[in-house]
């Protein structure tokens, strides 16, 4: 089994610098904190063999958290946009299963590496950045892509609460899953943020993307 060891020294140079040079791609302007990371991470379920799925891992603040909390057995995925964050997080995280692709393709690329569900997926995905129906597309992605029961976190800004784009994104999060609930917010982080939590129903999968 690979070392958990972690180099993160430079996980936010890194994540800083991706920003100045594709700021439309990673829609934040700090990596979250370890506060926001623990939240997100809370829906990582303690059955073992878990597979537990990462949308936009950044820097790997939250990656880290998801490995704290990954039972015996467990596997680690991140699907990472940005070709700079995914060169870093195969560098200080070895023992992290990377996935260079779009989390809009999120079934095909599970499928081809050998994963037919996840029990948890969590995102620091820039949900405001997406219109309408990319929006709608990703979170199906995301639905059809849980075990039954499974449960989903995504981080979110208190400053992007007011946006039409995030209205229309959590009333989507409404219409997918059984329960929606939300942990913080966390002040200290940079810009202060919550995360969403939801559960899909029990016995069915969802294939609703608005």
């Amino acid at each position: 089994m690979l070392s958990r060891t972690r180099a993160t020294t430079g996980d936010t140079r890194t994540f800083l610098g991706a920003i100045i040079r594709n700021p439309h791609q990673l829609g934040a302007i700090a990596p979250s904190s370890k506060a926001v990371a623990r939240l997100a991470a809370s829906v990582v379920p303690d059955t073992p063999g878990a597979v537990v799925v990462e949308l936009g891992a950044g820097g790997g603040v939250i990656s880290d958290a998801i490995s704290d909390r990954l039972p015996p057995g467990g596997r680690q995925i991140a699907v990472e946009l940005n070709d700079d964050m995914v060169h870093h997080l195969r560098g200080s995280r070895p023992w992290l299963e990377v996935i260079a692709g779009d989390a809009g393709d999120l079934g095909a690329l599970l499928a081809k590496a050998g994963v037919t569900r996840a029990d948890a997926i969590v995102s620091s995905l820039p949900w405001t950045l997406f219109d309408e129906a990319q929006q709608a597309h990703v979170l199906g992605e995301i639905a059809s892509s849980l075990a039954p029961g499974g449960r989903f976190s995504t981080v979110t800004t208190l400053t992007v609460l007011p946006l039409p784009r995030f209205r229309r994104f959590r009333a989507l999060l409404d219409r997918t899953f059984a329960t929606v609930g939300t942990l913080g917010p966390v002040w200290h982080n940079v810009p202060p943020a919550l995360v969403y939590t939801a559960t899909l129903a029990a016995g069915e999968r969802t294939t609703d993307n608005g």
